[in-house]
């Protein structure tokens, strides 16, 4: 389709077409993004929320505008939020909640989408409870996580048990993430601890982890009317270069096993199969810490537009501490992307705003 998308770009700048061939319905209300650790304006350099050339997947095309998404419809409305790029969601959820309130203020909004990648789908949780909580109605109507470790991360673990190959917490993150963690303001073992499926520490006076955020923060239908989830899982050299050094030289995932809560003590719920080095992962997070509520199928179109439906193969998740081993093992609707292809880090062939023209499409759906 980029091909396509060039060849619409150049005759709307010859004036020879005066409206984008939208693919994606214009949502009911508004679609704010929540980004994940490491994120801002930018991770590793790129634009978070872009393609591989730095445009926004949310940009709208008007007359002579080029670039931009023309699978999106032209009065779509979107709001990225920022938060603290390293610190924990309940930090960070409660940034996000702050500013969306502010982009509702200032745009008339009642209510809004979200979607969250990585972190930021635990962050969105914790937004849509606080709304709720301060407004007194549902807030969020659908909030959408992708590539999510709702469940924890082994890699976040490997890296505070200082494993070998990581000499400090913060220098790890780093080289995985870039510099923005030298910023002031980041707490980066409070992220760090937040994405371990167990309280990390029972000697630092806090209770960490993604099970006890998870408690406090569950699926409830006052905080959003639908829960959805897309999971990533990539393996070999197709993995973008700095999380192919993650698994060749840290740490490579076995994501793809079950059992109650973290039965082998990786940091992540589940247990390994005992085989690492296959696509059970994308690099930072397992296929099996990634469901919350439905899980999403999402199917390229080589001549039409891509979607984003229900898989109906595996069954809806409503307590996150608590899937089944069909939620946690199975591959049906896995796409094959590793963590940071999906937010427009490349190198790689992947489409972003099709991609995210889909899911705009089916959040125009439900909301």
């Amino acid at each position: 389709m980029k091909k396509l998308h060039t060849l619409l770009m150049a005759l709307c700048a010859l004036g020879l077409t005066t409206q984008a061939n939208a693919g994606a319905a214009k949502t009911t209300y508004p679609v704010v993004f929540a980004h994940g650790m490491a994120g801002f304006d930018d991770i590793l350099g790129y634009d978070y929320w872009g393609d591989d050339y730095g445009m926004f997947v949310g940009d709208t095309c008007s007359l002579f505008e080029v670039p931009c998404n023309e699978d999106i419809d032209g009065g779509q409305k979107s709001f990225v939020g920022q938060v603290q790029p390293f610190h924990n969601s309940e930090v960070r959820g409660l940034d996000l909640a702050n500013d969306i309130e502010g982009y509702m203020a200032s745009s008339g909004a009642t209510r809004v989408n979200l979607i969250g990648h990585s972190q930021g789908g635990l962050d969105a949780r914790k937004a849509a409870k606080v709304l709720y909580t301060r407004k007194g109605y549902t807030v969020v109507s659908v909030l959408v996580s992708v590539s999510s470790p709702h469940r924890g991360s082994p890699v976040a673990k490997y890296i505070l048990d200082l494993k070998p190959g990581v000499s400090s917490v913060i220098a790890a993150l780093a080289e995985i993430y870039g510099n923005v963690i030298y910023k002031s303001g980041n707490d980066a073992f409070g992220a760090a601890k937040q994405l371990v499926y167990n309280d990390y520490s029972a000697t630092d006076g806090l209770t960490t982890g993604a099970k006890n955020f998870n408690v406090n923060n569950p699926i409830d239908s006052r905080y959003a009317s639908r829960y959805v989830s897309l999971i990533t899982a990539q393996n070999g050299a197709s993995v973008n270069p700095a999380l192919y050094l993650v698994s060749e030289f840290f740490y490579d995932i076995d994501g793809d096993g079950y059992c109650v809560d973290d039965c082998d003590n990786d940091g992540a719920a589940g247990k390994g199969d005992g085989y690492a080095n296959e696509t059970d992962d994308d690099g930072l997070v397992g296929i099996n810490s990634q469901q919350m509520g439905y899980r999403l199928r999402y199917s390229e179109s080589t001549f039409g537009f891509d979607s984003v439906t229900n898989d109906t193969a595996v069954a809806y998740l409503g307590n996150i501490n608590a899937p089944t081993s069909a939620q946690m093992t199975s591959t049906s609707s896995v796409i094959n992307q590793d963590h940071i292809d999906v937010i427009g880090v490349g190198p790689d062939t992947f489409d972003e705003p099709e991609f995210y023209a889909a899911i705009f499409q089916y959040i125009a759906t439900y909301d």
